[in-house]
């Protein structure tokens, strides 16, 4: 990797993901001492970008959304990648490492009604937007007589199909609305405790090739307790074989000098969900946090079985 410049971070072409990236870009000609000019942003368009129709479980999982831009930063097109640390797949491809991340956002989902304030408010039989399997659970456990209707599409396209009435509520993510300075949207922020997030929600990952992953301004770029917290909850989602096949949560706090897991899996209807809790010391590092999750969610497994949706 240059460390004079110029340092190309790839990222994808959506308006969140190029806030997230603008973000790192500072923050990484800051850690690097370079001019901003020296770090550039290299815009990807993904698999998961262009096809916008379909659940991504039925196109190949959220890989879709890295896979690209990963081959960028193999091939040599790009030096760095920032990806939101949910859409991350479990394993990294060989040759590439996840450098550091940052600091977290909000993990929590957000409400945001059409006529409902908050998620008790909304009427029986309302129709929910969401493409996400884990929501759809979560809320189906919670609320069995709404009608799930799938949403994809940027934060823009989600906001405005809700207004235009295709919804009587959505959900998306806090931490991509603040970002984008929608925060101003958000009817509910949902609590974390009925609404697990998902592993890595709300966090960023820095991503380089193995062989760069050490230098030491990266490691600057590094949050020790965000990474910790995010250690675990993939840990847990290794163990649940995470992928939007899966409805899944898990959130690490650190509170008192430990960290606190909270793990789940729920039957795609939200019919039955399976949760265990777990805690380690905050200073054991984050293979021990790994392993706590590991644990966590091998214990909700056993007991789940397999709650995959089937193709």
């Amino acid at each position: 990797m240059p460390t004079d410049g110029p340092i190309r971070i790839g990222t994808r072409r959506s308006k969140l993901a190029l806030a997230q990236s603008g973000m790192m870009q500072r923050a990484v000609a800051a850690a690097a001492g370079l001019p901003i000019d020296q770090v550039r942003l290299v815009e990807i368009v993904t698999t998961g970008d262009r096809v916008q129709d379909r659940r991504l479980l039925e196109i190949g999982g959220k890989a879709l959304f890295t896979k690209e831009i990963e081959d960028a930063l193999l091939d040599g097109r790009i030096d760095l990648a920032v990806h939101s640390m949910k859409d991350v797949p479990a394993e990294q491809p060989p040759g590439l490492a996840i450098a550091a991340v940052p600091e977290r956002e909000d993990p929590r989902d957000a409400f945001i009604g059409r006529d409902a304030e908050t998620f008790d408010d909304l009427p029986p039989g309302a129709v929910l937007g969401t493409a996400s399997l884990r929501r759809q659970a979560q809320a189906l456990a919670l609320r069995p007589d709404l009608k799930i209707e799938m949403l994809r599409g940027n934060v823009d396209t989600r906001l405005r199909r809700l207004q235009e009435g295709d919804f009587d509520a959505i959900l998306l993510a806090s931490a991509g609305l603040s970002r984008l300075g929608l925060a101003g949207v958000i009817g509910e922020r949902l609590s974390a405790d009925a609404f697990l997030p998902a592993p890595g929600q709300g966090a960023l990952a820095i991503q380089s090739r193995a062989e760069d992953a050490d230098a030491p301004w990266l490691k600057a770029l590094n949050h020790a307790d965000t990474a910790l917290c995010v250690a675990a909850e993939r840990g847990a989602m290794t163990a649940l074989e995470g992928s939007c096949r899966t409805a899944i949560g898990a959130l690490g706090v650190i509170a008192e000098g430990r960290l606190r897991l909270t793990v789940e899996m729920l039957a795609p209807d939200g019919s039955a969900r399976w949760r265990r809790a777990g805690e380690t010391a905050a200073d054991a590092g984050t293979d021990a946090a790994h392993a706590l999750g590991l644990e966590l969610g091998r214990a909700v497994h056993a007991e789940a079985g397999d709650q995959r949706i089937e193709l």
